[in-house]
């Protein structure tokens, strides 16, 4: 599986900025997809995710209410849009597949098994 993330930029706080995943290869609507982030000097950090083919959608506490994952299965594409940016969302944002989560384990990166290359996400104060 190949995954290319896109959209990222430099926005002011308060602004929005709309993040795109294509995946390429041996997908499945099965997979569970995410979003992840990493800011320097800090591990890899829990965004959103699509959990398998279920529908159900899950985010972290810090952007709960802020930012929207959608998925696209024919176009194999993950979606994330990010509004009322905050500076300390600013980080390298990464999507990700996972072929074994199960629902304890959706947050861990460690259990992904591919990653996209990243695209960098700024937020001016």
């Amino acid at each position: 599986v190949q995954l290319q993330a896109s959209g990222g930029g430099l926005v002011q706080a308060g602004g929005s900025l709309s993040l795109h995943c294509a995946a390429s290869g041996d997908t499945a609507s099965g997979d569970t997809m995410a979003w992840f982030r990493q800011a320097p000097g800090l591990e890899r950090e829990f965004v959103a995710a699509s959990w398998r083919s279920t529908g159900k959608i899950y985010y972290a506490d810090s952007v709960k209410g802020r930012f929207t994952i959608t998925r696209d299965n024919a176009r194999n594409t993950l979606y994330l849009q990010m509004d009322s940016l905050k500076p300390e969302d600013t980080a390298v944002c990464t999507c990700a597949v996972c072929r074994t989560c199960i629902l304890s384990t959706l947050q861990n990166f460690r259990q992904y098994n591919y990653f996209g290359q990243g695209t960098q996400v700024t937020v001016s104060s």
